[in-house]
């Protein structure tokens, strides 16, 4: 038994998700001695565990264990190592971003906390998770959280109707997910492990596993919001508080994503030209429906949801690849974006508790009022689009390279195009906030109340938006860092590097 608690069990690599556990029952815990003790005490819990939790996954990096922990349920590669900092910052971001507005909103800021920290642990274990038992109740998790989170604010009606419509197209996905795990549970022959299951496939590639290819598919299509399962996004988003979007579109995201790259590359190796086709064609309509449909939003929100469908068809790109460029600029881009669309939020937050506006026409002549906004919400947006030096330019300029370097002439010329289309839409927003004259701005403009920074809760609303508009600013100028990070994430990933030496591809 001592051997395997040392060597199978090898509890020091969830140690990131065990100080965010911590952080979440410290908040619960305060939660119950009363508001006034939980708005003071559950903010520094939170930084805390977050904070360490980002700690230990830099000291993982290229030193964890490469043979799976928890009898072979979890696996701390650096793979496992880049998404789970990108959730766990997400979160971070997120949870600075929140604090004035769930205040102004009159909710326990302790149950707001624990929630969100839970959906982070779900999306955190996730991303590590090589058995199909560990994958659904992480995914649940995850899914759970979010849905109490989307219908957080119990007196909006739009949010309880986002919570109601993401709880029924999140409970289909995941019995569709369910279903097609006990179709491999079948093929193996009783295991639930990833390697046993990639063993089972290629000896027996037979119609049921295509179908379970199929429900596994649509499940991991469903969390990363891509047409044709992207139909729960435009609601939730609107309905939702915005502090919640900010991390479904983020941290959720990037947790789907390496569930991605985890089952299908690490599993469906001998039905890799069928799941290359469809995610062709979810890339596709997700690049095409996404940002053609943001064209005609009035919200920030309702285009920032549609925005976000598109940008998750632009990191498909990397995924049909199947080259370590590709799975690198998929690692790159959702750190990328963690930035750029969190920083955008952030302005969506400020301007929302100063005006209880959502609507894009509201922010015109935002200039003369509030200059942190227009600048800050300006740089991120131009970032989304892809302008240069911003750093998601360098980003898609690194998935379409990778996409031209595979011979993904169809995905890139659509990424190129949409793209264009995306930049029209974002740059409108920026002329309607610095181009209109004193006379046109809106009335929710002259209206706008004075700026007070020393407003309770407002300073870490300041420092996150400053952040996210430095590091977008900035980050595309000296982005070899990031590249370096994004690139040893794949070579210290052997499932990876075992696909790559499979299919011929060059390595290194």
């Amino acid at each position: 038994m001592s051997a395997i608690t040392s060597l199978q069990l090898n509890a020091g690599a969830i140690a990131p998700e065990g100080a965010v556990l911590l952080a979440m029952l410290a908040c619960l815990l305060v939660d119950l001695a009363g508001e006034r003790a939980a708005a003071r005490w559950v903010p520094v819990f939170s930084y805390l565990g977050l904070g360490s939790a980002l700690g230990l996954l830099a000291l993982q990096w290229n030193t964890a264990p490469l043979e799976p922990s928890f009898l072979g349920s979890f696996l701390a590669d650096n793979l496992a190592i880049a998404f789970r900092a990108v959730v766990a910052a997400s979160t971070l971001l997120s949870l600075l971003i929140s604090w004035r507005y769930v205040e102004r909103a009159g909710t326990p800021v302790g149950e707001y906390a624990s929630i969100l920290l839970a959906a982070t642990l779900g999306a955190m274990l996730l991303c590590g998770s090589t058995d199909l038992v560990s994958i659904f109740v992480s995914l649940e998790t995850l899914s759970v959280a979010s849905y109490l989170l989307s219908g957080y604010m119990k007196r909006d009606a739009r949010s309880s109707e986002a919570a109601l419509k993401y709880l029924l197209v999140g409970s289909a996905a995941a019995a569709v997910f369910l279903y097609g795990a006990s179709l491999l549970y079948g093929l193996t022959g009783g295991s639930t492990s990833l390697d046993a299951v990639a063993l089972a496939l290629q000896t027996s590639a037979s119609p049921v596993a295509a179908l379970a290819l199929v429900f596994v598919l649509a499940t991991v299509a469903f969390k990363i919001a891509a047409v044709p399962f992207h139909q729960w996004t435009p609601d939730v988003y609107e309905g939702s508080p915005t502090p919640v979007v900010a991390f479904l579109s983020v941290g959720s995201k990037a947790a789907g994503f390496a569930l991605a790259l985890r089952i299908l590359v690490g599993c469906f190796e001998p039905f890799e030209a069928q799941w290359k086709l469809l995610f062709t064609v979810l890339a596709i309509l997700s690049m095409v429906l996404g940002n053609v449909v943001a064209l005609a939003q009035t919200s920030m929100k309702r285009m920032l949801a549609y925005s976000s469908i598109g940008q998750a068809g632009f990191v498909m790109i990397g995924l049909v690849c199947g080259t370590e460029d590709g799975y690198a600029a998929m690692v790159l881009y959702m750190a990328a974006y963690l930035f750029m669309n969190l920083g955008a939020f952030a302005c969506i937050i400020l301007f929302s508790l100063r005006t209880g506006s959502d609507r894009i026409s509201d922010y015109a002549g935002l200039y003369q009022k509030d200059p942190l906004i227009t600048l800050g919400l300006s740089l991120c947006l131009l970032s989304l689009g892809g302008i240069p030096p911003m750093l998601g330019f360098f980003g898609k300029i690194y998935l379409f390279f990778a996409g031209w370097a595979d011979h993904q002439y169809l995905l890139v010329v659509v990424g190129l195009l949409t793209s264009v289309v995306s930049i029209y839409y974002y740059i409108s927003v920026i002329k309607m906030m610095v181009v209109k004259e004193p006379q046109e701005a809106s009335d929710v403009v002259k209206a706008y109340p004075d700026v007070n920074w020393n407003v309770a809760g407002l300073q870490p609303l300041r420092a996150a938006l400053v952040t996210c508009v430095v590091v977008t600013a900035v980050g595309g100028i000296l982005s070899n860092p990031l590249f370096g990070w994004a690139n040893g994430a794949v070579a210290g990933t052997p499932m990876l590097q075992k696909a790559l030496a499979a299919s011929g591809l060059p390595i290194g």
